[in-house]
């Protein structure tokens, strides 16, 4: 039986008195604040308008970078460099390792736009909002997008320093109901029930590869599923050896929430994993799992992968036709 309350501290607005005097909960709760609704089209332009008035560049390439994968945005020239806290509609990263900012510049002579630093979910943040940033990039004039991560190996072949190029996905947050995409649809993002299969680019992938032999790193290359779990704690010996069964190669907290907008979106995206440490599957394994190591290893091969993707980009570039000139960069004259 609930407790009596006097009439004098029962909020009736929020409720009522029943017959004995005993507080009934209102049957229709108070809606979300808007802050908790995704974003509408409306206020993602706000947030793209934002970037493009103070930037003379037009990327058509976005880049989110993972753990220990920042330094990839210090490679930029002509960069403009936006802090999140200073984006309109924005969230905070609170991961170490995240710079937390946006910056758009020039790789190789190629307008990107570079997330330095991600959100994810473990950090209270709904999905929907982990990858909003997508469709920001979206309405910047991005088609193409790089999506990197970290991840723990799970593939008895892999090693730790090895890159992964993502195949395919599990959408295991979504098996529970949870997606970047849920609740209302709004058609000038995309449809209502977009397509996932073919989600990672087979003819980028290629690409890829013959980058990585060209600048002779392809021993380290492998091809594979990408599983993301929520996080922030790392799994168990039983979980790894479940997600093994069902054909995972790769464990992270990350990228699918973005690779789901963004193909909602119809932008061509390609993710590669950096292996930064080996997933534990022996219950008699003394070693533990930790994010100083992924951060080591990122760091370790920062060169090799800042080459990467430096390439990458120059090979994306060179099959889109150009748009504003040679750099996609705003006419001042």
């Amino acid at each position: 039986m609930a407790p009596e309350r006097s009439q004098e501290t029962v909020p009736l607005t929020n409720g009522s008195l029943n017959t004995n005097g005993h507080y009934v909960e209102p049957l229709i709760k108070h809606p979300l604040p808007d802050i908790d609704r995704p974003y509408t089209y409306e206020v993602i332009e706000q947030s793209s308008r934002f970037l493009l008035e103070r930037t003379k560049h037009r990327p058509r390439i976005g880049i989110i970078c993972g753990s220990g994968l920042g330094g990839l945005a210090e490679l930029l020239k002509e960069k403009d460099v936006f802090p999140y806290e200073e984006i309109p509609n924005f969230p905070a990263s609170t991961v170490p390792g995240h710079a937390g900012r946006m910056v758009i510049g020039l790789l190789e002579d190629v307008p990107v736009i570079c997330m330095q630093g991600r959100f994810h979910c473990y950090e209270g943040y709904a999905l929907w909002k982990c990858a909003m940033p997508v469709r920001v990039m979206k309405l910047t004039g991005v088609s193409h997008i790089i999506v990197t991560n970290a991840a723990g190996g799970l593939n008895p072949a892999y090693n730790v320093g090895d890159i992964m190029l993502l195949k395919d996905h599990i959408n295991m947050q979504g098996f529970a109901g949870d997606s970047p995409l849920k609740g209302r649809n709004d058609e000038r993002f995309g449809p209502r029930f977009p397509a996932m299969n073919n989600s990672y680019d087979q003819r980028l992938r290629q690409m890829a590869k013959q980058v990585a032999k060209d600048i002779g790193i392809d021993q380290y290359i492998r091809e594979g599923v990408y599983v993301m779990l929520g996080g922030p704690a790392y799994e168990t010996v039983a979980e790894l050896r479940l997600l093994r069964m069902l054909g995972v190669d790769a464990v992270g907290m990350s990228t699918v929430p973005e690779v789901m907008v963004a193909r909602h979106c119809g932008m061509t995206v390609f993710a590669f994993s950096l292996i930064t440490n080996e997933c534990i599957t022996d219950y008699d394994a003394q070693g533990e799992a930790n994010h100083e190591e992924v951060i080591e290893t990122a760091n370790k091969r920062q060169n090799d992968l800042n080459l990467f993707v430096t390439r990458v980009v120059s090979s994306m570039a060179n099959e889109m036709p150009p748009v504003n000139g040679k750099n996609g960069s705003v006419d001042e004259n």
